[in-house]
């Protein structure tokens, strides 16, 4: 089979780890059969450079056309001025809402070989295997008003948390559908002791849980849920949140794989229905830029890898070869290699190339 990906490497080590993903991608094509075709593209700072916007109409209309977004990284301090006009970050938001990726899977799993590699205790860490949902284009990052302005009295700024109720049902249902493939426990996140929008969106998770007699739905306030992430995370199977909260627990929970280095994520616009059915989706690593080791193979390829796994399973429906990604990561992993960020003593270090390396040979066998 045959695919055309849309491939964005951004900024900082984005470039650095994309090129790896390409490589285990290949890897798979040539073991399972398949061609997968790639076209490049710009986002945030290095698009800001070339064309002075985050995210170019002719990067948008390429991605239309391709099968899935492969992106690395956005953001630095070269382009963090607070007064500026368009932020590398902007490309992200603008990205989501134009190819309308609305749901944001993050699971977070925990490789056995690497609980001693985390800052909490390895029973607490030993059974982690959950799958975080962020709903990506609505709430604080895109509701209206959104301002800075001056008075009398000083400066002020608003965001609002805008949602309406089909943006919550359609999030709410992509949390039971896969609720339903996994343990059939739901959590539903918000903060419904003060804000509107989260008693609304308690309210319409209520409704929709009649239609899912199977999953058990548990409600929690996101101070709460953070606190749980810490004290004992294997309690959560699916949680389903907004945009804002999902992205601060998304973080918070990649402590529980040892490191951001190892957290891959997929932006849906919608959801498959079934085994063969398929999604148009981006596919990121959750980390950041991380200039700072940007060029020096010392950035963890790991998390964009398992988000072309993601990729190969939600948008191209190839359920065995995605599997093989994750085998291939985890024999590695097994085999003692390890990148700075997943570092401990007796293992042995391993770079972003050697790394790609590594796993794209166990795909091979």
């Amino acid at each position: 089979m045959k695919f055309n990906i849309a491939v964005l490497p951004g900024d900082g080590v984005g470039p650095d780890v994309i090129k790896e993903a390409q490589r285990v991608l290949d890897a798979v094509g040539k073991r399972f059969g398949h061609q997968f075709d790639y076209s490049p593209g710009y986002i945030g700072g290095t698009a800001i450079d070339k064309f002075g916007e985050a995210l170019p109409r002719e990067t948008l209309e390429m991605c239309r056309k391709c099968d899935a977004v492969l992106l690395g990284a956005v953001g630095g301090p070269k382009w963090d001025d607070p007064n500026a006009s368009t932020r590398p970050e902007d490309g992200l938001l603008a990205i989501r809402k134009g190819l309308g990726l609305f749901a944001n899977l993050r699971p977070v799993k925990m490789f056995k070989v690497l609980e001693n590699s985390t800052s909490l205790k390895p029973e607490i860490v030993r059974n982690v295997d959950m799958m975080v949902i962020r709903e990506l284009t609505g709430g604080l990052y895109f509701g209206k008003p959104k301002k800075r302005w001056n008075t009398t009295r000083g400066r002020r700024a608003v965001d609002a948390m805008y949602y309406t109720e089909k943006e919550i049902e359609r999030i709410i249902r992509v949390g039971f559908e896969l609720a339903m493939s996994r343990r059939k426990k739901l959590t539903s996140v918000d903060k419904a002791n003060v804000l509107e929008s989260s008693r609304l969106w308690r309210q319409i998770a209520g409704e929709i849980a009649g239609a899912y007699p199977q999953v058990k739905l548990d409600n929690m306030l996101v101070d709460a849920c953070a606190m749980r992430l810490i004290q004992n995370p294997s309690y959560f199977d699916v949680i389903v949140t907004e945009n804002t909260f999902g992205d601060i627990l998304t973080d918070e929970a990649s402590m529980l794989a040892g490191s951001m280095g190892m957290l891959p994520s997929a932006s849906l616009s919608g959801i498959p229905a079934g085994k063969s059915a398929r999604a148009f989706g981006l596919y990121e690593p959750i980390h950041g830029s991380a200039p700072d080791i940007a060029g020096r193979d010392m950035a963890n390829p790991i998390a964009t890898i398992l988000s072309a796994g993601m990729m190969l399973n939600y948008s191209f429906g190839l359920g065995r070869e995605a599997l093989a990604v994750e085998r291939a990561v985890r024999q590695v992993l097994d085999e003692g290699y390890r990148s700075r960020d997943i570092m401990t003593e007796g293992m042995k270090l391993a770079g972003t190339v050697e790394m790609g390396k590594l796993i794209a040979e166990r795909i091979k066998t």
